[in-house]
């Protein structure tokens, strides 16, 4: 395994600018991936600063113990998935921090590798798990779910035009024989799919959707998110990078509610929720990768960096 196996940490200057890294500042990972970002937060928080990594992806952890090491134990890695921070934190003996990172999306040392089943682009078992405890895998999903759930999944996860169609295959298609590998449910989807002229692969709204549902990552967003705000110190800041319209969505509205100091409907005289507000935006709009950085690492085209600042309590 080598650090080249893993993916550029992607928008990292825009990332440190965000974020404010310091002499003595905590920072929490909650997708530490190969370690690019945590590195780089860990560089700008010397002597004593520190950063707890997590990751559900045993590989990905591994690469980051390699690459934090030099950080003594000012870095700490733990494999659990960054819905359950505040745990995590606590285990570790961290009340609160003063920033959050979260880079969704697979990585690219998954896409790269075969076996784990995330692209179509290589044959390998339809896999897709990021946490390879977990029990169900695309190919359970697709033998196991009816025509209605399929289709609800292509549809939901992948925001896939042609859902239905696609469930029908899929349904048809098992009957003959089990779908077990990626080149094979790519081929389905393109026959499906054939004379639909798209600027993507004909497979990657799918694809995209079956990693979604294998690993529950929306809801786990949704659960993330509360638990960044509810462990960031006032002042401190949460960054999070998204790679579709789906998370970028989530984050979108949950910042904005995180905004308001009232979210009661609309004409009632007097509030009646008692919220307050509890962050305010770095920027209003979603920051995105430079041009150059795109020419250096095309995979960074589709992120979406959103920023928010706790507010004194």
């Amino acid at each position: 395994m080598t650090s080249t196996s893993f993916h550029t940490p992607v928008m990292l200057a825009r990332v440190i600018e965000v974020l404010r890294p310091g002499p003595g500042k905590h920072f929490l990972d909650g997708t530490a991936g190969g370690g690019g970002h945590a590195g780089a937060l860990l560089e700008r928080t010397g002597p004593d600063g520190q950063l707890i990594g997590l990751d559900v992806d045993d590989e990905s952890l591994a690469e980051a113990g390699e690459r934090l090491a030099r950080f003594g134990d000012r870095a700490r890695l733990v494999r659990t998935n960054f819905a359950d921070m505040k745990v995590a934190c606590e285990s570790a003996g961290i009340a609160a921090v003063d920033g959050v990172l979260l880079d969704l999306g697979g990585s690219s040392h998954q896409f790269d590798t075969p076996e784990r089943g995330f692209s179509f682009r290589e044959d390998g078992p339809l896999d897709m798990r990021q946490d390879r405890r977990l029990g169900r895998t695309a190919a359970d999903i697709l033998a196991e779910s009816n025509e209605e759930e399929l289709m609800r999944i292509f549809r939901d996860y992948g925001e896939e035009p042609l859902a239905k169609r696609l469930a029908v295959a899929v349904v048809q298609e098992r009957a003959r024989q089990p779908i077990t590998r990626t080149v094979q449910l790519a081929d389905l989807v393109r026959r499906v799919k054939r004379g639909s002229h798209r600027s993507i692969h004909p497979a990657t709204l799918v694809f995209q959707a079956l990693r979604i549902a294998v690993n529950d990552e929306l809801n786990q967003l949704r659960r993330g998110l509360e638990a960044a705000v509810e462990l960031c110190r006032p002042g401190g800041r949460i960054a999070v990078i998204a790679f579709h319209s789906l998370e970028d969505r989530i984050v979108k509205n949950f910042m904005r509610r995180m905004t308001s100091p009232c979210v009661c409907p609309p004409g009632l005289p007097v509030c009646r929720c008692g919220q307050r507000q509890q962050l305010r935006l770095v920027q209003r709009k979603a920051f995105q990768p430079t041009e150059a950085e795109v020419a250096a690492n095309p995979r960074a085209r589709s992120a979406r960096l959103r920023a928010a600042e706790k507010t004194e309590e």
